[in-house]
C-alpha cells in the first residue's frame, strides 16, 4: 500500500520533487468560477450571498445572522462533558499564546531623538468555518483564542448551515466559549468576499482566517491585498521520524490520522531502522479494519504516502528539513536532542506519547500550520498573526541638524532632490 524507498542520494529527491506537484496549481475553472462569485457579491451585497446560497444549498437557512441568545443556549444545552473538554482546551491554548505577546518599545536618547513602535491588535477579523458534516469546533478555539489575546476588537465568524438550515450546534458553543462577537451563516466563496468588502449586514473585516475547502481557498488567494488572510493552506501532512526504539503501532496510527483527512493528504515515514517498514505497513492494515475513512486513508497512503530508509539519524533530519512538513513527529531516541536541528516544520511532536492529534485538539500551540513546504519561511498561526505595528519618529532641531548633511548627501544619490529639500528648507538651505 505505502512505497517504500531507499534513500541514496537520488530516489527520495525524485519522491520529494513529486510531492511538490501534489496539490498543484489552482484549478483555472474553479478560478474562474470564484472570480465571479466575489464580483457578484461586491455589487450585489447580502442579496448576491443569499442567492448563492440557495443556489448552492438548496434553500436559506433558519436565519442569516445567528441570535445571541441562540447561540447562547447552545452553550447552556450542550453535553457537559464536550464542554469541559473544550473549556480545558481553551485553557491550554490561550496559556500558550499568552506568551508569545509582544511588547512595544520607546527609545528616548540623549539628544532628545524619540524613536518607539506600537503594538495592537487588528480591528476586525473575520473567521471562516466549515459547517454541516464537516463540523470543526477546534478551529474556533484556535483561530478566535489568539485573536482575542492580540487585542482584535470584534470576531465576525461565518459558517454554513446544516442541511436543515440551522446551525451546527457545536460550533457555536465553541463560538461562545471564545467570545466571538457575530455568527452568520453562510459559507463558500461567497462569504469570503461578503467578509472582503462588507455588506449592508456582514461587516468589512481586516483579515480573513479558517479552513475552507477549494472554493473558499481560492477566495482567500484571490482577496489577499483587499484584506489580509492567514495563509494559503495546501492538503494536510504528516513527517514521522522514527528508529529501533519506535513502535509500529503508534508509528502506523499517527501516520493515518493524517491521511484520513483528504486523498490529497501526505502521511511519510523517515526511518533509520530498516525492519520498521514491514512492522508499520503490517499495523496500517491491521488498524484499517476498524477505522470510518477507510478508503479515504488507502487512496491518501498508496497516492501520496511513502517510507524513506535513511541511512543513519543524520540523513533522516536533512530530510525532514527538506520536507518542511505541517507536522513532524520524532519517534526516536532522546528525541529533546534534536530540537536544535529539526529547522523546518510548522510543529514538532517529540517523543511517543505527543502524537498529532494532541496538537490538533489540546495541547496549546496552534493547530493551523503552514504546509506544502512553505515551513521553510512561514510560521504558525498566532497572537502576532492578528497584530499590526507602527513606528514613530521626533526629532529636536538639534538631532536633525546633526543628521541632515548625511540625509542629504543620500538623497541627491538617489536622485530625489525633493526629498534633500524637505530637510533643507528647515535649515534655510533651500535652492
Amino acid at each position: 500500500m505505502i512505497r517504500q524507498i531507499t534513500c541514496d542520494g537520488t530516489q527520495e529527491y525524485a519522491f520529494l520533487k513529486e510531492m511538490t506537484h501534489r496539490s498543484g496549481e489552482t484549478n483555472r475553472k474553479v478560478t474562474q468560477i470564484v472570480t465571479e462569485i466575489i464580483d457578484t457579491v461586491r455589487e450585489g451585497g447580502d442579496e448576491a450571498v443569499k442567492a448563492y446560497t440557495k443556489k448552492f444549498d438548496g434553500n436559506l437557512p433558519q436565519y442569516y445572522e445567528v441570535p445571541r441568545d441562540i447561540i447562547n443556549d447552545a452553550l447552556t444545552e450542550a453535553d457537559q462533558d464536550f464542554v469541559t473538554a473544550l473549556l480545558n482546551a481553551q485553557a491550554n491554548i490561550a496559556d500558550f499564546h499568552n506568551r508569545q505577546k509582544p511588547q512595544g518599545f520607546t527609545d528616548a536618547q540623549p539628544n532628545g531623538v524619540i524613536l518607539g513602535q506600537r503594538v495592537r491588535g487588528l480591528e476586525r477579523v473575520g473567521l471562516y468555518v466549515p459547517g454541516g458534516t464537516a463540523a470543526y469546533p477546534s478551529s474556533v478555539l484556535m483561530n478566535a483564542i489568539p485573536a482575542k489575546i492580540a487585542g482584535v476588537k470584534e470576531i465576525i465568524m461565518v459558517t454554513p448551515p446544516c442541511k436543515d438550515g440551522t446551525p451546527n450546534k457545536d460550533i457555536l458553543v465553541a463560538a461562545a466559549i471564545c467570545g466571538v462577537d457575530r455568527v452568520f451563516l453562510s459559507g463558500g466563496a461567497q462569504a469570503i468576499a461578503a467578509l472582503a468588502y462588507g455588506t449592508e449586514e456582514i461587516p468589512k473585516v481586516d483579515k480573513i482566517v479558517g479552513p475552507g475547502n477549494i472554493f473558499v481557498a481560492t477566495a482567500k488567494k484571490l482577496l489577499y491585498g483587499v484584506v489580509d488572510i492567514d495563509m494559503i493552506a495546501g492538503p494536510s501532512e504528516i513527517l514521522v521520524l522514527a528508529d529501533e526504539t519506535a513502535d509500529p503501532k503508534y508509528v502506523a496510527a499517527d501516520l493515518m490520522s493524517q491521511a484520513e483527512h483528504d486523498e490529497l493528504a501526505s502521511a511519510v515515514l523517515v526511518t533509520t531502522d530498516p525492519t520498521l517498514p514491514a512492522k508499520v505497513e503490517a499495523e496500517v492494515a491491521r488498524q484499517l479494519t476498524y477505522l470510518s475513512r477507510k478508503e479515504i486513508i488507502e487512496k491518501s497512503l498508496s497516492g501520496y504516502g511513502a517510507i524513506l530508509v535513511a541511512r543513519d539519524r543524520t540523513q533522516a533530519v536533512e530530510l525532514a528539513n527538506a520536507i518542511a512538513p505541517e507536522h513532524l513527529e520524532v519517534h526516536m531516541k532522546n528525541p529533546l536532542e534534536l530540537i536544535g536541528s529539526l529547522d523546518n516544520a510548522g510543529s514538532v511532536f517529540l517523543g511517543a506519547y505527543a502524537s498529532e492529534p494532541l496538537g490538533d485538539y489540546y495541547a496549546g500551540p496552534n493547530h493551523v500550520l503552514p504546509t506544502s513546504g512553505t515551513a521553510r519561511f512561514f510560521s504558525p498561526l498566532g497572537v502576532n498573526s492578528f497584530l499590526k505595528r507602527s513606528s514613530y519618529i521626533y526629532y529636536t532641531e538639534d538631532a536633525l541638524r546633526q543628521a541632515k548633511d548625511d540625509i542629504v548627501l543620500i538623497a541627491d544619490r538617489e536622485g530625489l532632490t525633493a526629498h534633500a529639500n524637505a530637510i533643507k528648507v528647515r535649515f534655510g538651505e533651500e535652492g
